[in-house]
């Protein structure tokens, strides 16, 4: 049969625009990875640290660079993931027995990191004394051992050396014996974290530093640099908030002292509210992190990103009869395919937006950005709600879209409860019942409605709030004085929440304005 229903359910059946998540897409990604102007300072070399929220691209942009190792290459860049893409985090296993304190983490940091820089000496034939002294210092450290392994042992090794370096009762013997005879066969070198003192020189010690100038003077004579990428820090240090502040405290540290060396740059990827907590008690090197970007998604953005991935749908391409070259290089030509594949408005009437503004104002939170992630999950959700309405015999989409109206409104709640569940209960389990306490309440409050389902005094109630809007779930309204809280739509579907104002709040808020904003 040739009709419109066949051939609408046929293209939906092989339908896809891929996996929300960037780590479960690494070879796909490329096709339709979107190369914004954020993207081109990174490629460029011109940031290293990158924060964005939750599912806004950081991990899609680290794992299109290490993609394009072979590019890189050719421009005289490697390359070294310091982070598993994939699986448990290699420092995962730190949060049992972690360093203590900065100083400790500032050592582990910058000892793993050489050995990944030795490992790149070696795996890419980097020659000179200078290379052959890291490694060999490295080596005979026992940081590198003989084969080829991985990134967890790394930290291991580097983790067991800062012990025994920052507890000297510990310490092994720097001499360096034949196992067979007990003969003295040379002397180990100890790798210090502050200047060495001259009887420690004498003893062979050599300040890590050191080491760096050595590995970068290496990378200049054979005119290359090298990239140490460190992606999913939001997962690595999870189970205590004072263990992450360490942690990553440090390593902003390590980054800075990094930064004397021309041809060792560390690229960083950072969810902007870990930054806002390491850093909210104070942290005087911040001003200093110069090379840095917020991933922020406009508008233009977002509907490229929508439009590239529905052009890499074959069957889509031929039902619509468009260029996917055209599409991708035109944002006419992906408004225009956006508005035949979908309907032109979810909820009729004069002051509704249009479908996209919809999904944008459905999938934003409390900061007012929509994520990629969410509207990707949004769209997908009503590819799979609009496939089983086909497939029961519901009467098709009319017109030219692939989707009726409701199929976007029956697949809100699902983006809705999972944003809830993995992200804010998951991330955030202190404020979990706080969260639950306003399941069926109004989606616009005060402190003193607010105070009263939580039964806290109003200052308490503020504060909680106020970490409510830090994380995304609420938007603050009203004065410094007298603030209000607004819930985004993103959230009311997973609460039950009802659209109005609470007993008290003194401004009305209009939604079908806010949805339009």
């Amino acid at each position: 049969m040739q009709g419109g229903y066949v051939i609408k359910r046929e293209v939906l059946k092989e339908f896809t625009l891929g996996k929300r998540v960037a780590e479960d897409e690494v070879d796909e990604l490329s096709t339709y990875f979107v190369e914004t102007e954020q993207w081109n300072r990174v490629w460029r070399g011109d940031v290293d640290v990158v924060y964005g929220p939750k599912g806004s691209g950081k991990s899609a942009i680290y794992s299109t660079l290490v993609a394009r190792e072979d590019q890189l290459f050719d421009r005289g860049i490697l390359i070294r993931a310091a982070e598993s893409p994939r699986g448990n985090p290699v420092f995962r296993s730190l949060v049992e027995d972690p360093p203590i304190g900065e100083a400790e983490f500032m050592g582990l940091w910058k000892l793993y990191f050489l050995a990944l820089i030795a490992d790149a000496f070696e795996e890419y034939s980097v020659q000179g004394e200078d290379a052959k002294r890291v490694i060999r210092v490295l080596n005979d450290a026992h940081l590198r051992p003989g084969g080829k392994i991985s990134l967890r042992t790394h930290v291991k090794n580097a983790l067991d050396y800062v012990r025994r370096i920052f507890h000297p009762a510990e310490m092994e013997p720097t001499l360096a014996l034949d196992p067979a005879t007990g003969a003295i066969t040379g002397l180990s070198a100890r790798i210090k974290f502050s200047e060495p003192s001259s009887a420690e020189r004498t003893r062979g010690d050599i300040y890590i530093d050191e080491l760096y100038a050595a590995a970068d003077r290496a990378l200049a004579d054979d005119d290359v640099d090298i990239w140490l990428l460190l992606d999913r820090l939001d997962v690595a240090f999870t189970g205590s908030p004072e263990f992450e502040k360490n942690a990553l405290r440090a390593l902003f540290k390590v980054y800075l002292d990094l930064n004397d060396f021309q041809h060792v740059r560390l690229k960083i990827f950072l969810r902007t509210d870990i930054w806002k907590a390491i850093t909210s008690s104070g942290f005087r090197e911040a001003s200093h992190i110069t090379r840095e970007l917020v991933l922020k998604w406009d508008r233009a953005a977002l509907l490229q990103l929508v439009a590239q991935r529905l052009v890499q749908n074959p069957r889509l391409v031929k039902q619509y009869c468009v260029s996917p070259e055209d599409v991708k290089a035109d944002t006419q030509e992906q408004a225009k395919l956006f508005k035949r594949v979908y309907p032109l408005q979810v909820e009729g009437g004069p002051n509704k937006p249009q479908t996209f503004d919809w999904c944008l104002s459905r999938t934003r939170d409390g900061s007012r950005l929509t994520a990629p992630r969410e509207l990707i999950h949004l769209l997908s959700e009503a590819r799979d709600v609009q496939m089983k309405w086909l497939e029961i015999g519901e009467v098709e989409p009319e017109g030219e879209p692939l989707f009726q109206r409701g199929a976007l409104k029956e697949a809100l709640p699902a983006v809705s409860d999972l944003r809830l569940q993995k992200t804010l209960y998951a991330e955030y389990p202190h404020l979990r019942t706080h969260l639950e306490m306003l399941e069926g309440q109004k989606t616009n409050h005060s402190v003193r409605s607010l105070a009263s389902i939580w039964r806290e005094p109003e200052e308490k109630a503020k504060e909680i709030a106020l970490r409510l809007v830090d994380i995304g779930f609420f938007e603050k309204r009203g004065t410094f004085i007298d603030p209000e809280f607004w819930v985004p739509f993103l959230y009311r579907p997973a609460l039950q929440l009802v659209q109005g104002t609470a007993e008290g709040v003194t401004v009305e808020v209009n939604d079908e304005i806010e949805e339009k904003a």
